[in-house]
């Protein structure tokens, strides 16, 4: 389905990343990844404005191309408690800043018919608490998503998915871990995967500026305090 497209994917070397690559691969797609740690492609800093040059440069220079763009690097999560200011700063160049730069690096280099996929979170629209840059670069992704949509029209469709629990290690969570979510299971990084090709393909040709959340329900669920077996514990803590 893939043939011959150039796909370029952030944090590609573990957990939805790395099976976005594989089944990227698997459609018979080239794949460039770039990541902090060591891979088959190029390894470095998203953080670092030269190092997505020198990046985008190498993609360039090997391929001529991009098709797909992912961005899927996973920020920094540190809470307002404890977060510095370079800490929140560094969430945001990854989970923000990054993206942006990459996507205009590319812009001249787009092929036709080439989509951007942003990788948020269902935390873009509810927290747990001491989340702040994580929370902040996931909601800044998703914001930027509709913006770039705007900006590309008629030459890149940019969309965006906010994964819920995503369990990117292999361990199956049964009981209430697994219950309390509508789908009755936890998320996988398949569940994932599939819907960035599916973004990626002609199939979604109408959709652009658009997020998506794969959660198993979670966020759909409204909960009350002894509403249906659900309890507040430690309401009043701080």
């Amino acid at each position: 389905m893939f043939t011959d497209k150039v796909a370029v994917v952030t944090g590609g070397a573990k957990g939805i990343g790395k099976t976005i690559v594989e089944e990227f691969r698997k459609a018979g797609a080239s794949v460039c990844v770039i990541e902090l740690l060591p891979n088959d492609y190029f390894t470095g800093n998203i953080a670092d404005q030269t190092v997505l040059e020198t990046f985008a440069r190498k993609v360039i220079a090997d391929y001529g191309h991009v098709d797909y763009l992912v961005n899927n690097a996973l920020p920094l999560m540190k809470g307002i408690n404890t977060c510095s200011w370079d800490e929140f700063n560094y969430a945001l160049q990854v989970g923000v800043t990054a993206p942006f730069y990459l996507t205009k690096l590319f812009m001249p280099y787009f092929a036709p018919g080439a989509a951007v996929v942003n990788i948020s979170s269902s935390r873009d629209r509810m927290s747990q608490p001491q989340t702040e840059s994580y929370t902040a670069a996931k909601g800044g992704i998703a914001a930027l998503t509709h913006a770039l949509a705007v900006s590309l029209a008629g030459k890149v469709r940019v969309n965006s998915i906010s994964p819920g629990w995503i369990e990117a290690n292999g361990e199956v969570w049964t009981g209430p871990d697994a219950s309390q979510q509508p789908a009755g299971r936890v998320g996988n990084p398949l569940d994932i995967a599939n819907m960035v090709l599916f973004l990626c393909s002609d199939k979604a040709g109408f959709i652009t500026g658009e997020n998506i959340c794969i959660d198993g329900g979670m966020t759909r669920q409204m909960i009350y305090h002894n509403d249906f077996g659900w309890t507040l514990q430690g309401g009043d803590e701080h």
